[in-house]
């Protein structure tokens, strides 16, 4: 039986994307969730609603990663009390193109809205030593796009 615990909700939610369980990632999600990735990169923007989550941005972030390459998911922090949560984890992962990715994620479920998560993402990209410093931040970068 899934417990409809807010907690329960949003660690369930990190582990079936730690493991890949597409079914309980779709069902960690109200109607009205949504998913903001900052930044002024392909996948920057906001997402709202489960299948614009899934299909577009989880979707889109899974076709960047080297292919065979898995990822690293890790809950770093859940904060509840009562039916607010807040939790925050860690995505690791290779890039297509051979680079090392991290990018760390903040959701959270207001009080009294069940599975209406709402997740911002903070994309840290890596870059190879050269004449660019070794990784850039993009938390502070704005202009994402509405969806």
């Amino acid at each position: 039986m899934t417990s409809n615990d807010p907690k329960a909700v949003v660690v369930r939610y990190v582990e079936a994307a730690r493991d890949g369980m597409s079914a309980v990632i779709r069902d960690s999600f109200a109607e009205d969730a949504t998913w903001d990735y900052p930044g002024d990169l392909p996948l920057s923007g906001t997402y709202r609603g489960i299948d614009a989550i899934v299909n577009e941005f989880l979707a889109g972030a899974a076709a960047l990663m080297a292919p065979g390459a898995g990822v690293v998911i890790k809950l770093t922090n859940v904060v509840a009390e009562g039916d607010q949560v807040v939790a925050e984890w860690t995505s690791r992962a290779t890039a297509r193109n051979g680079g090392p990715t991290t990018t760390a994620t903040q959701g959270s479920l207001p009080s009294g809205t069940a599975r209406s998560f709402r997740c911002v993402s903070t994309p840290t990209l890596s870059m190879s030593p050269g004449p660019c410093s070794p990784s850039t931040r993009l938390d502070s970068v704005a202009g994402g796009r509405a969806q």
